[in-house]
């Protein structure tokens, strides 16, 4: 089964957009139900310690949870007391989290809106948060540039992610094929390598760009093993992390 769209009157870079949104709205519920079980878990617990280790010292925090997906960062942030705004292109994946957020009781924010086209003033954050995020996106150079802008001076951009890249989701040991058909890793797989983000070795690049856009950048290859502890299927790929200090 292949995957039709209609592309009258959509230029190139709005195809794209329609197609990850389509694909995280396909994705929304079985993705919903993994994070989830991670909030009520030790997975919760290890990224709630990794995370607040790097934060600023100012308490509570304004924080932007970029791709927020099933809204895992800005549940675990506000039920600390932090104020948090989750945002995610597909609205089915804010319906997700609004519903992740009555169920665990916490107050949060989501909002459907594009990580590259912020609809926040300058500085604005204490902290911008993202999760699987920047390897979707269209233009990952321009993402930063918006997290940056809305970012206090002192502010920390945290990115977690993985240089999938050359990776084919279509083998076991890549991409965790729980619940995933085949032709929405397919789908997956195209979409990727439609992207620029996959031509580069990453965190490496996103270290360079960050430095440019003067970010005091420190980073992680590999946290998987600390913050995958719970019993859900995971890919292969080393999960890395890049804490940069906004100048």
């Amino acid at each position: 089964m292949q995957f039709t769209y209609k592309q009258q009157n959509l230029n190139e870079e709005e195809l794209i957009e329609y197609r990850i949104k389509n694909y995280w709205n396909k994705r929304s519920s079985e993705f919903s139900k993994v994070r989830r079980i991670e909030l009520t878990g030790a997975n919760g617990d290890a990224w709630l310690s990794l995370i607040q280790n790097h934060f600023p010292s100012k308490k509570p925090l304004k924080i932007l949870d970029v791709g927020t997906g099933a809204g895992f960062f800005a549940i675990l942030l506000a039920n600390c007391g932090h104020h948090v705004i989750g945002i995610d292109m597909s609205p089915k994946m804010i319906q997700e989290s609004k519903k992740n957020m009555f169920e665990f009781g916490v107050r949060a924010e989501f909002i459907q809106m594009n990580a590259q086209e912020l609809n926040f003033d300058n500085e604005t954050f204490d902290v911008v948060i993202s999760r699987n995020l920047t390897w979707t996106l269209p233009d990952v150079m321009q993402a930063y540039r918006e997290w940056h802008r809305v970012l206090k001076i002192g502010g920390m951009l945290m990115n977690f992610d993985s240089d999938y890249g050359d990776k084919n989701f279509m083998n076991e040991q890549t991409c965790a094929k729980a619940k995933i058909a085949d032709e929405m890793l397919m789908e997956c797989n195209d979409i990727k390598n439609s992207l620029r983000i996959s031509t580069h070795t990453r965190p490496e690049w996103d270290i360079k760009i960050l430095e440019t856009l003067n970010f005091d950048v420190s980073f992680e290859e590999n946290i998987s093993s600390f913050v995958q502890k719970d019993k859900i299927a995971y890919d292969s790929v080393p999960l890395f992390a890049i804490f940069a200090k906004k100048q």
